[in-house]
């Protein structure tokens, strides 16, 4: 065999080892998984401030800073779930997991914060939304930027 051949399958080799066959998560799994999380997470949050501690809903829908403390509220339960267990319910349902990019272990609370901001970022400028639709690797903005990837998880 020649020296370029065994290089070349020496190269192979060591990034199969280094990747372990990852699949990324599909963007339409993402998207049921957000919306899960929605109906999950997010809704009972809306549903306790709106008449647990405003009383009513046009109450809540006349401050301003009712849903300010939702969506906080909401990305700092994320960000936990995200930190601690690498998954959210939605996630957890379509067998997706948010990792690392380079090390594929679980991030850390502050970029897992980090990237729910940059979430917040990216649905509002839509274009990032549509980077996993030309990347191989499925990332969206918020991925990018925070050095993350979904990826389906083995179960």
């Amino acid at each position: 065999m020649r020296f370029r051949e065994l290089k070349k399958q020496k190269k192979l080799h060591t990034n199969k080892e280094n990747h372990q066959n990852i699949v990324y998560a599909t963007y339409p799994d993402r998207i049921k998984a957000f919306i899960v999380d929605m109906f999950m997470i997010y809704t009972p949050i809306l549903y306790v401030i709106a008449y647990g501690v405003m009383g009513s809903k046009e109450e809540f829908q006349s401050s301003q800073a009712a849903p300010l403390v939702a969506v906080v509220l909401y990305g700092v339960i994320y960000s936990l779930v995200i930190a601690k267990f690498g998954q959210t319910p939605g996630k957890k349902a379509y067998t997706i997991e948010v990792v690392d990019d380079k090390t594929h272990e679980h991030i850390p609370l502050l970029r897992a914060f980090c990237r729910f901001v940059m979430f917040l970022i990216t649905t509002t400028t839509l274009l990032g939304l549509l980077l996993p639709f030309y990347r191989k690797d499925k990332k969206a903005l918020h991925d990018i930027v925070c050095g993350t990837i979904q990826i389906q998880k083995e179960d």
